[in-house]
């Protein structure tokens, strides 16, 4: 008898020997898979982390440093690495423009560099006229403030390339090379068949004045205001903002301020 419990006894033994041993060989499968989520959620970490630094550098885009595309095409959506600008709207949202350094260089770096000093932040959209335009950059808020980053007035910039039609974004002016700060967006989806045929005579590109024909814009102000932007997104909120309720005898100045919180400019 004494046997055969000495028997059972080492069998009871082995088989915790071999539970114990099995649980600690679970118990390391256990750490070690653990610790290899733990070292792929560190990888993935730290390429966000690179990336995300990396694209956090992108923002900030400079005048002359950026993309430009090889073909102009006002329209059509920018290229990557293309220099933009982000218009933040106070309690209306973003709009996003890009632009035409190459037939517009001083109106672009004009806003450009107005843009990344702050010089339009805090700055209203003071003249708003539905199914027209929305006009801004004016710090006295009066539409006759406003001045160029190089303290006088330039000169227009005109191309067969580019016109007003909706969502340009045009220099204000007083008059023939009167370019300030001041700037307008082209918002009427309304366009006028006798301006397609002045347009097609002065020749400016077929492609773009059928643009104008389906999609609208101010064709009488060709030749007579620089264009030099598009946007490219957030049409939604300049409609917005030209719906907004204006005193027509002020000068179509909105009843309350719609604000430019911002603009970043940075490359696409």
């Amino acid at each position: 008898m004494s046997d055969k419990k000495e028997k059972t006894s080492n069998v009871n033994e082995n088989k915790k020997e071999k539970q114990s041993s099995d649980h600690k060989k679970s118990n390391n499968s256990l750490i070690i898979a653990l610790a290899a989520v733990v070292a792929v959620i560190v990888v993935v970490c730290l390429v966000l982390l690179i990336t995300g630094g990396s694209k956090e550098e992108k923002k900030d885009a400079e005048f002359g440093k950026t993309i430009i595309p090889e073909n102009i095409c006002q329209y059509s959506e920018p290229v990557e690495g293309e220099i933009i600008a982000e218009i933040y709207v106070k309690d209306y949202g973003v709009i996003k423009v890009k632009f035409f350094e190459t037939l517009a260089p001083k109106a672009v770096e004009n806003f450009v560099t107005h843009a990344k000093e702050g010089y339009y932040n805090g700055v209203t959209f003071h003249r708003v006229m539905n199914d027209f335009m929305i006009q801004g950059g004016d710090p006295d808020g009066t539409g006759r403030g406003g001045k160029s980053i190089w303290g006088e007035a330039f000169e227009d910039e005109f191309s067969k390339k580019l016109m007003p039609i909706r969502g340009a974004l045009c220099m204000a002016n007083s008059g023939t090379n009167t370019n300030g700060s001041q700037f307008f967006i082209v918002q009427t989806k309304e366009y006028h068949i006798n301006y397609v045929k002045q347009l097609r005579q002065l020749g400016v590109d077929d492609d773009l004045v059928d643009y104008y024909k389906a999609n609208g814009g101010a064709g009488w102000l060709y030749g007579a205001h620089t264009v030099f932007g598009q946007v490219f997104e957030g049409m939604d909120v300049v409609d917005t903002i030209a719906s907004v309720a204006v005193n027509e005898s002020a000068n179509y100045k909105p009843l309350e301020d719609v604000i430019i919180e911002k603009i970043l400019i940075k490359e696409y």
